[in-house]
C-alpha cells in the first residue's frame, strides 16, 4: 500500500525592518535558506504587515528609523492584543546600557548590536522562535482547558437547574399549585432583590452573585410538602387546628431534606444554603406572629423575607383549581396592608414601586385553562383514592369546592 507523505513543518515567518536597503538585504540573505522573509523600510508598513492577515512569527527590527522609530513601533505592538505576543529583537549601533534596558522595557524579547554577526542573529533567532513556539503551546493549551471547563460548568449548571426544577415540581404535584408558580416566583424575587441592591439595609447582601442563588434556589421553597401526609395535602375543605400544626412542619421538612442532601455531598454549597433558608423561614413573619421559629424583623433571612412578599402576591393573584384569581389592584392592597406585619416595610415600598413589574411576570407565566383543568383532574382523582383508602364516600360538592389555601 502507497504510504502518505508528510508535508514538512511550514517555515517560520521573520519581518525585518529597517530604513536602510543594504541592511535589509543583508538580514534577508542571512535568513532566506532557513525562514521566509519578510521586508519592511518603515515603521508605518512594518505595522502594517504585523497587522495583516498573516502576521510575522518573529521582528527584527531598527531602533533609529524616521517617522517611526524603533521604540514608537514597539510600543504600539504591545498596545495590541492582536500583536502583543510576537517577539521583537531590536537591531541598533546604539550601545548604551540604558538604551537597551529602554527597548527591553517595552517588551523587546532581545537585542543585538550593529553590526550584525551573521551566527549571532540566527542563533538569537532560532532561540525566541523556540521560546514562543512553547508559549504558543501553552496559551494554546490553556485555551483549550479554559473551553473545557467552561463547557463542564455550564453542564454541571443545567444539571443543577433541572435537578431543582424536577425536585419543585414533585412537591407542585401534590399541591393546589400549577407548575408556573416557581416560574413567576423565582422572576419576583429576583425583581425586589435587584431594586433592592443600593438599599443601605440589603446591599451588603444582594450581590450579584447571592441573587443568582437566589433566583436558582427559590424554586425549592415549598419542597417540605412532599412530606406532608395526603390526608392532609388532599383534604377539600379547611383544615382542623391540629391538621395545620401538621401542614406547617412543611418549612421544617423541607430544611431537612435540604440539610441531609448537603451532608450526603458533604460539603457546603450556596444554593442549598440560600434555599434551606427560605424553605425554613419564607412563613416567618415580620411581627413575630408567623411559624415555625416565630421569629421578626431582621433575624428572618432576607432571602425569607423577600420571597414571603413573592408567595403571598402570587398565591393572591393566581387562579386555583377552587378559587378565581384575584385583581392585582387587590392583591398590592392586601401587601400593603402587611407591611410592618405580615412584610419587612422596607421590601413592600420596593414591592409598591416595582408592581407593574409583578404584573408583567403574572401575565408573562400566566396559568393556562389547561394547567388549572389538569390540576382539578389530578385532585379529583387523588381524592377519590384517597377517600377508598380510608373506606369514607367521596363527597363531590367538597372536590368542586375544595376550601381556601392551606398554607395560610
Amino acid at each position: 500500500m502507497k504510504q502518505m507523505k508528510t508535508n514538512p513543518v511550514e517555515r517560520r515567518t521573520i519581518l525585518a525592518v529597517d530604513d536602510t536597503r543594504d541592511n535589509l538585504q543583508l538580514i534577508a540573505s542571512l535568513l532566506k535558506d532557513h525562514y521566509k522573509v519578510k521586508v519592511a523600510g518603515s515603521g508605518d508598513k512594518a505595522l502594517s504587515i504585523a497587522r495583516g492577515n498573516n502576521p510575522p512569527d518573529l521582528i527584527l527590527l531598527d531602533v533609529i528609523m524616521p517617522i517611526l522609530s524603533g521604540y514608537d513601533v514597539c510600543q504600539e505592538l504591545k498596545a495590541d492584543p492582536a500583536t502583543r505576543d510576537i517577539p521583537i529583537i531590536f537591531l541598533t549601533s546604539m550601545s548604551d546600557v540604558e538604551d537597551e534596558k529602554k527597548g527591553l522595557a517595552m517588551g523587546a524579547a532581545d537585542y543585538i548590536a550593529k553590526p550584525i554577526n551573521p551566527s549571532i542573529l540566527l542563533a538569537r533567532v532560532q532561540n525566541q522562535l523556540s521560546l514562543k513556539a512553547a508559549a504558543d503551546f501553552l496559551r494554546d493549551q490553556n485555551a483549550f482547558l479554559e473551553q473545557e471547563v467552561a463547557k463542564r460548568t455550564r453542564e454541571i449548571t443545567a444539571i443543577q437547574d433541572v435537578t431543582i426544577l424536577a425536585m419543585a415540581s414533585m412537591a407542585e404535584t401534590r399541591d393546589s399549585e400549577t407548575g408556573n408558580h416557581i416560574r413567576r416566583t423565582q422572576f419576583y424575587v429576583r425583581a425586589l432583590a435587584r431594586k433592592l441592591q443600593g438599599h443601605p439595609r440589603f446591599s451588603h447582601y444582594l450581590t450579584d452573585y447571592n441573587i443568582d442563588m437566589l433566583f436558582k434556589s427559590a424554586p425549592l421553597h415549598d419542597i417540605g410538602k412532599v412530606g406532608i401526609p395526603d390526608r392532609i395535602m388532599l383534604k377539600p375543605w379547611r383544615l382542623e387546628p391540629q391538621e395545620f400544626e401538621i401542614m406547617k412542619t412543611h418549612t421544617t421538612l423541607g430544611r431537612d431534606a435540604i440539610e441531609h442532601a448537603e451532608q450526603v455531598l458533604g460539603m457546603r454549597v450556596d444554593f442549598l444554603a440560600t434555599a434551606k433558608e427560605i424553605a425554613y423561614s419564607h412563613q416567618e413573619k415580620w411581627d413575630g406572629s408567623g411559624y415555625p421559629q416565630g421569629i421578626g424583623g431582621d433575624d428572618i433571612p432576607i432571602s425569607a423575607r423577600l420571597m414571603a412578599v413573592a408567595d403571598v402576591y402570587d398565591a393572591l393573584i393566581s387562579r386555583r383549581i377552587y378559587k378565581e384569581p384575584m385583581p392585582h389592584d387587590k392583591a398590592v392592597a392586601i401587601i400593603l396592608e402587611g407591611k410592618g406585619s405580615h412584610f419587612d416595610p422596607d421590601i413592600v415600598d420596593v414591592f409598591i414601586e416595582i408592581q407593574d413589574d409583578f404584573l408583567t411576570i403574572a401575565q408573562h407565566y400566566m396559568d393556562s385553562v389547561r394547567d388549572i383543568q389538569k390540576k382539578a383532574d389530578y385532585f379529583e382523582v387523588a381524592l377519590a383514592d384517597e377517600a377508598y383508602s380510608l373506606g369514607s364516600p367521596l363527597d363531590s360538592e367538597a372536590v368542586a369546592n375544595p376550601g381556601q389555601e392551606k398554607d395560610a
